[in-house]
């Protein structure tokens, strides 16, 4: 197996993510030599049930106890289930679940032992990818914007343009293809915007017991409470020069500021905060992109994909308007870091994480028969 990650030449990876949105597992399979994308392959997808989403949902912000052993004994079992469905997989990027992100303070935390699943699959397994970037200075995310750079070189694109991922936070990747190398200085610049999704699903969940406002039905019915978009704007992420991340719960104020709204007017101010923080990132591009491709699942909102086309000075689209697949992105993602990983290749650079220098992040775990007993589950 060690031999399958070291070969010259395409690999066949297999990588999965799960978001800050919680809502479940995705899987796909990229062949690439890290450099290129050859060709992308199967997908699959895992939603959580409730009751996962529970135990993860009372993990979120936790460094260390039983919430965070209870959400990583759900991402263990989860991504075996759903990542034993790929034979045809000569390596696995598993990038597990951030339940915690303070990368100046505490570090980062994702939980879910990778060598144990190395074992469970039978398959090496490369994981950890941030902690290098962080110990380095950097601020370990966003990770998907040198896959983003190997997309648009994929699509044939030539001139700048950005990537936008609608999550639980939104990132934005502005992409120079011009460039050969996505570490080349002014190559990329990549950040989180701000909350996208995580705030309207909490919004949602806790007023009326459902996991998201599907098509943007809710906040279509509502009006924007201006002074409370005025008042999440000025708080102080938003003069901060990028690179730099985000916890999912950074902005749990935004609730403060639409708590004495009706939930329609709520749903669309939210909304309209998370419009707002991509017009306001965008101001920090070297130039206006001549398109933003957004992927993630807030692309499938209507309500936000209207304000940002009205309220941005580039062509809005859904990645699949290219040919790429916006559920998958980000499980293609750590699937073609996996072969970087392997091949010890940088996965960040000054201008995605403002780390000092490019870094190879990632551990690589191989199967070892004796973790079973250790481990078992």
């Amino acid at each position: 197996m060690e031999q399958a990650i070291e070969k010259t030449g395409p690999i066949t990876a297999l990588g999965a993510m799960s978001g800050t949105s919680l809502d479940g597992v995705d899987a796909a399979i990229v062949v690439t030599d890290g450099v290129t994308i050859d060709r992308f392959g199967a997908t699959a997808y895992k939603s959580y049930s409730a009751a996962e989403r529970a135990v993860l949902a009372s993990a979120l912000g936790h460094w260390q106890g039983p919430e965070v052993d209870a959400a990583t004994a759900v991402i263990e079992h989860v991504h075996r289930a759903v990542l034993e469905g790929f034979p045809e997989a000569d390596v696995i990027g598993f990038h597990g679940q951030t339940l915690a992100h303070a990368p100046h303070t505490r570090g980062t935390l994702q939980v879910g032992d990778g060598a144990w699943l190395a074992t469970a699959l039978d398959r090496p397994v490369v994981w950890d990818f941030r902690t290098a970037d962080v110990e380095m200075g950097g601020e370990g995310a966003p990770l998907a914007p040198f896959f983003h750079f190997a997309c648009a070189k994929y699509i044939g694109a030539t001139r700048p343009l950005a990537f936008l991922n609608l999550g639980g936070v939104g990132n934005l990747t502005y992409v120079d293809p011009s460039f050969d190398q996505p570490e080349a200085a002014g190559a990329l610049l990549a950040f989180d915007t701000g909350p996208a999704n995580a705030p309207m699903n909490d919004l949602v969940q806790a007023r009326l017991g459902l996991p998201y406002d599907r098509d943007g039905q809710i906040a279509r019915e509502g009006s924007v409470e201006k002074s409370a978009l005025d008042r999440f704007l000025a708080e102080p992420y938003f003069a901060r020069i990028p690179p730099k991340s985000l916890d999912r719960n950074d902005f749990s104020q935004m609730m403060d500021h639409v708590g004495d709204l009706q939930n329609a007017d709520a749903a669309a101010t939210l909304t309209a905060m998370s419009a707002a923080a991509v017009r306001e990132g965008l101001r920090y591009c070297p130039q206006t992109p001549t398109q933003l491709l957004v992927t993630g699942g807030g692309r499938n909102n209507p309500v936000l994909m209207e304000m940002l086309r009205s309220t941005l000075a580039c062509p809005v689209k859904p990645v699949e308007d290219v040919g790429l697949d916006g559920d998958m992105l980000e499980a293609q993602a750590f699937a073609y870091l996996s072969v970087r990983v392997a091949r010890g290749l940088p996965t960040s650079c000054p201008g995605t994480t403002g780390v000092r220098t490019p870094v190879a992040g990632g551990t690589i775990s191989y199967p070892n028969a004796a973790a079973v007993a250790v481990h078992n589950r």
